[in-house]
């Protein structure tokens, strides 16, 4: 966690001792003269591009396939190493650290848009993320990693068992939450006097939150000893997943109580997929915070159970899920599993919109179950990115097998995952400009 703000995720941070809250000493955010005119040059410019007739062009666009009335599948890039993508342009400039965290989120966002991945759309303002502490389920991971990047995100995990038998269930606590409003203004003050005159500051709570009981469990019950409790031991199973998500749905409520969702109506990840604009929910103006769960996009997976039965996947996850997914005026289900098997367990979820479509799903089989119903959530492979060579054909091949493959559909294109791109960020640049023609080609 940065030491102010984490503009990308800040919501959740974790904590074991009650967090000191309110407001830094007044010198702490003494930011120079130097850094004010290096954010104040990437403002005007992310001012610039939200004014672009394009923007609302994409809008248009988003809110069409997230409504069941498509025009084209947008193009949505996401989870880019950026370690990798650096050749100069990434630089930071800044020497406070609170400008830093501000200079990185604005670069990010404007090399995005400058070098065409995807059909972004840039809003005319800059959030201030809410301060939220949430001290999460009472149980951290226990992890042993490697890596082969240094400064990479990107690593190998080992879990060690933190949760063995049916006693050691009740380490998954009632998360504790609390909301920093004093320092959040003091950030929210600091902002609206850098950025004076060009983007307005709004402060902005948790856009939805990854909901996924089995990511987190898997880490603290092992994966190969979780798949064979599932034959060995379903009662152990069922009362550990039932256990975080009575815990999980008392972070909701608390998180509604305390007025802090913000509307997911908007130009963010809904899920793992891309844009939640929709007509069909309430739209972004006026709800940076107190929504409501029924206002906003919900999500669900269960990655880890990619080759469990339809019957295993609803007995030991979705059944319960559905306790949280109900809450929400829209949902999302999935991530990298395959799905286009499970339809029948999937068609139970209420308000479900979006079906993530992974490499590893047969999408004509999925077409016949999604059409007129959901939006498909197609998935290419990131793999191409991962020699010096990049194969265009390959790229223009995989896109053209999809937009076969769901003709009369619904869908969006996600490019995610991509651990590497070889430190040739240019072929993600080539991509997404490969992705677009192809699509233009099917749906002139």
């Amino acid at each position: 966690m940065p030491k102010h703000l984490n503009a990308g995720d800040c919501y959740g941070i974790s904590f074991t001792e009650k967090p000191m809250l309110g407001r830094l000493p007044e010198d702490a955010l003494n930011i120079s003269q130097e850094d004010r005119n290096r954010l104040r040059f990437l403002a005007e410019k992310k001012h610039r591009f939200a004014n672009e007739k394009i923007i609302e062009e994409r809008r248009i666009l988003w809110k069409a396939a997230n409504d069941l009335t498509m025009i084209r599948p947008p193009v949505f890039i996401d989870e880019i190493p950026w370690i990798e993508m650096n050749q100069g342009d990434l630089d930071l400039r800044c020497s406070h650290d609170f400008a830093r965290e501000l200079e990185e989120n604005l670069l990010k966002e404007v090399y995005c848009y400058e070098h065409g991945l995807g059909d972004m759309v840039v809003e005319d303002f800059i959030e201030c993320p809410l301060l939220v502490y949430d001290s999460g389920f009472g149980i951290d991971e226990v992890v042993d990693t490697r890596s082969t990047e240094k400064n990479s995100d990107i690593v190998s995990r080992h879990f060690h068992i933190l949760i063995a038998d049916m006693a050691d269930i009740e380490k998954i606590k009632e998360p504790d939450i609390y909301v920093d409003h004093a320092r959040t203004q003091q950030y929210a003050d600091c902002m609206r006097e850098i950025f004076d005159g060009i983007l307005p500051v709004k402060i902005t709570g948790p856009r939805g939150l990854w909901f996924t009981p089995w990511d987190f469990l898997i880490r603290v019950m092992g994966i190969g000893e979780t798949m064979l409790n599932l034959y060995d031991n379903p009662e152990f199973i069922e009362a550990a997943v039932e256990r975080y998500v009575d815990c999980a749905m008392l972070r909701l409520h608390k998180y509604t109580a305390l007025g802090i969702w913000a509307s997911n109506n908007a130009p963010c990840r809904v899920g793992s997929g891309g844009y939640g604009l929709t007509n069909d929910l309430p739209q972004t103006e006026g709800n940076e915070l107190n929504c409501n769960p029924s206002q906003l996009w919900g999500c669900g997976n269960a990655q880890i159970f990619s080759d469990v039965s339809s019957k295993m996947h609803w007995q030991f996850s979705l059944q319960y899920e559905m306790r949280w997914l109900s809450n929400f005026g829209l949902n999302y289900y999935g991530c990298c599993e395959p799905l286009y098997n499970k339809m029948d367990i999937l068609e139970k979820i209420p308000n479900l919109r979006k079906v993530s479509m992974s490499p590893w799903n047969r999408l004509d089989v999925a077409a016949s179950r999604c059409k007129g119903k959901y939006v498909m959530s197609c998935k290419p492979s990131p793999a191409l990115f991962a020699s010096d060579h990049f194969d265009a054909e390959k790229a223009v091949k995989e896109i053209d097998d999809i937009l076969q493959a769901t003709k009369g559909c619904d869908l969006e294109i996600v490019m995610k995952d991509i651990s590497t791109v070889n430190y040739h960020p240019e072929h993600l640049w080539e991509w997404a400009k490969i992705a677009k023609e192809t699509i233009e080609k099917h749906y002139s």
